[in-house]
Formats: C-alpha cells, structure tokens, sequence
C-alpha cells in the first residue's frame, strides 16, 4: 500500500482511529508552555494536522490557527471543521510560512513521519525558519531505545451500525535510524468484515540524538509525557514533551 494510503482511504473515519485521544489536553498544555516558556503570541500553525481536531481548541482559545498536512483529504476534513482557518498542502519536512509564527506545534508522534534523520533535521530547521525569536516549538516524541515491540495500543468504538476497531504499535529493530509504526484496522457491519494492515516507514531516534539535533536552533525542556502536569523529564520514560525555544 502506497505511503498515507491507508489514510486517504480512512479519512472519512480517521477521527474515530483517534477517538481516545484528549486533543482538549494536549492543546491546553500547549498553550502553558507557550505562555510560561514561550513569547505569549497567539500565531499558530500546526503540522501534520491531518482533520484539525488540535487547530479547532487553538481557535476556540483565541489564536490565529492554521494547518499543514501531505494528505488532502485530510485537509478537506480540517477545512470543513475550522473554515475560518488557513491550510496548506505541505510537507512538514520543508515547508514555509507567510508570515513569522509564534508557536508551532506537532502532536501524535507525527514528528517521526519526517522517517530519516535528515528529514527529521530539515523539519527541525523549517520550524526554527518559521517562528519569530522566542517562538515555540512543541511536539511528542518516542525514545527508539524503550521501545517495546509487544506493546500494542487498542480499542474499538460503533459508528453508523460498523464496529471499528484499531490497533498500533511501535517496531524497532534495534539498530539504525528507522522504527516502523503498524497499524491493523477493522470494520464489521453485520456479516461483512474489512481489514486494513499497514506499516509506516518512521524515523528512530534516542532523545541525546535529538536533543543534539535541537540544540543549535533551540533551547530545549525535556518533560514527561503529562499534558495535565508539566514535569521534567525523568531520564527513563520512553516518551516525552520537547518545549523547545527558538534562540
């Protein structure tokens, strides 16, 4: 299956695929370290955006918020559920802005869709590009080093008479700088089964690594991954927040 396929094919339900997820939360905490860490600004742009779901409470809480994604169908979700929002067809890993932006933010470990170190290191300087001197750069990330093979994340929700049920896991070799996210995704409506498999080409990288990768743009706060409360991070969670200050 081409890249993104799966999600083209599953734009029409992908806010089910990600029915679990507290945008709400994320998107507050956000808003703290843009507050406490960063400029205070209120421009806004979001990569990987996919429906906007992230971009709808920006707006709600006052900023001027838009969106980038390499999916268009994706867009055209987002631009039905935040019309007075600006998106673009672009590819996080090289993209640019029309104006300097105050916060820029990455959620659901899109930013190892950048899938290679120096793609990952591009989307890097892109994002320091794009923000104004004491700017935000905000995302989640996966230490390649804790990942667990056997751990997947499920669960399942009913729509329109089909039970949907989803599945994802981290895979990682253990050596290199590519880790692999599979999906498996079901659909069953009365006798009628579907079934999506996929594996997404992801970019692996240990948190030194990317620290090292910031550090010349950024200035950066490790926490833990805890969109409620804002602690550093312990050296040996296997997830985190990167707040990371343009300089």
């Amino acid at each position: 299956m081409p890249p993104n396929a799966i999600y083209s094919d599953l734009s029409s339900h992908y806010d089910l695929m990600c029915a679990d997820i507290d945008y709400s939360a994320q998107s507050r905490c956000a808003q703290r370290l843009q507050q406490l860490l960063g400029n205070g600004g209120n421009r806004h742009l979001d990569l990987a955006c996919g429906t906007g779901p992230h971009i709808r409470y920006f707006l709600d809480a006052g900023y001027q918020s838009g969106g980038l994604d390499i999916n268009q169908p994706m867009l055209d979700r987002a631009m039905i559920r935040c019309p007075e929002a600006h998106f673009s067809l672009q590819d996080m890993c090289g993209f640019t802005v029309s104006q300097p932006l105050d916060l820029i933010t990455c959620f659901l470990y899109s930013i190892h869709y950048s899938a290679s170190l120096e793609r990952l290191h591009d989307c890097i300087v892109s994002a320091h590009s794009a923000l104004v001197t004491g700017g935000l750069f905000c995302f989640n990330a996966v230490d390649k080093y804790q990942i667990d093979n056997r751990s997947w994340v499920s669960h399942s929700v009913k729509h329109a008479g089909s039970l949907f049920s989803f599945s994802s896991g981290w895979h990682y070799c253990g050596e290199g700088e590519q880790q692999s996210l599979r999906l498996h995704i079901e659909k069953t409506t009365a006798d009628e089964q579907q079934i999506w498999r996929d594996e997404h080409p992801m970019v692996a990288v240990g948190f030194d690594q990317l620290v090292k990768l910031l550090k010349p743009y950024f200035d950066v706060q490790v926490l833990e991954h805890d969109y409620e409360r804002l602690l550093p991070w312990d050296g040996m969670s296997g997830n985190a927040l990167f707040a990371c200050v343009k300089i």
